[in-house]
């Protein structure tokens, strides 16, 4: 009896030390699964291993960046992988006018699609699930018919994009694309952690009730979110297309699952109002070395799709369950 008093208390302070340091907990997660894909395959342990991961998380990595901030509003986004889509073609289509030309073009598909999507959640009411899931199907048919007709062809981005998403520097050891997610991370931290527009992302998936209640606008943070969620998505499916050198309708679809799943991953709850964006780079970190360690392992894409589903699923029912709890 006294054995398994003292196990069950030395659970209870392991429990407690995860929930207070969720980052120490997600890294030794991820530093396992390096070890045991290293003894898979032994070359994963090199700079090459490790370039190549890090070049798989970052499209990975800012998709769940904007999964993580309509997350923390109690919203998601499925339409998100064919805004990175819609957004890689327009720049491939704009690829002839320059590379700034076309990230810009692309980038705006991001914002218009975003801002659509803000407005049919925060004015019109309408679910989270059912507005991004009806827009990434009108998107969809969109591109479907443009790429027939005014997108007929561009399929090719332009040299800058193919060299910002998949070249390096320092000896051909750091990918630009790793540079460029530790700048969009670092602006995604401050402003979850400093700003106004941060708290009021937390108190809106927390209580927007009461936030309303107290004076804010709360339908303008909402649209806010799901822009910025926009834009992140065209950002992810540009690097998406500089790293494959063309683009197709499917450029983004398997990274969808994987976005909310690496969001959930880092602690950010599904309810809203809990998580951050440090969690959901370590997420997406462990995502992307799961996926080398399943590549190695032969596995086909359906598998790793039900892996990802899985993992969402037993989280999901994992918080519900603390919360219940609490």
């Amino acid at each position: 009896m006294v054995d398994s008093a003292a196990a069950t208390t030395v659970r209870a302070r392991l429990a407690a030390k995860a929930r207070a340091n969720p980052s120490v907990a997600l890294g030794g997660v991820c530093l396992l699964l390096v070890l045991v894909t290293g003894f898979i395959e032994p070359e994963y342990l090199s700079l090459n291993g490790a370039r190549s991961s890090l070049l798989q998380a970052a499209p990975l990595g800012i998709l769940a960046g904007a999964q993580t901030i309509l997350m923390l509003t109690g919203g998601i986004d499925l339409s998100v992988t064919m805004i990175a889509t819609g957004s890689a073609y327009v720049a491939a289509s704009q690829s002839s006018h320059g590379a700034a030309v076309a990230i810009l073009m692309g980038v705006a598909v991001g914002l218009v699609v975003g801002a659509a999507n803000g407005i049919g959640v925060a004015v019109f009411r309408v679910n989270p699930l059912i507005m991004t899931l009806a827009m990434s199907g009108i998107m969809l048919g969109t591109f479907t018919a443009w790429t027939q007709t005014i997108l007929r062809g561009s399929t090719q981005v332009a040299p800058f994009i193919k060299e910002l998403a998949a070249g390096s520097f320092l000896g051909n050891r750091l990918p630009y694309s790793v540079v460029l997610w530790a700048v969009i991370s670092l602006i995604l931290i401050w402003l979850l952690r400093r700003t106004g527009w941060g708290r009021l992302l937390y108190a809106v998936g927390d209580n927007e009730t009461a936030v309303r209640l107290a004076g804010v606008r709360t339908w303008q943070v909402r649209i806010a979110a799901y822009i910025a969620a926009g834009i992140l998505g065209s950002i992810a499916g540009i690097l998406l297309a500089g790293r494959t050198g063309a683009v197709d309708l499917q450029l983004a679809n398997a990274f969808l699952l994987p976005s909310v799943a690496a969001a959930v991953i880092g602690g950010t709850s599904i309810f809203g109002g809990v998580g951050g964006y440090t969690g959901t780079i370590l997420g997406a970190l462990i995502l992307s070395v799961l996926t080398s360690m399943l590549t190695f392992l032969n596995v086909g894409q359906d598998i790793q799709q039900l892996v990802y589903g899985t993992i969402v699923l037993a989280l999901a029912w994992g918080y519900a369950g603390l919360a219940n709890r609490e």
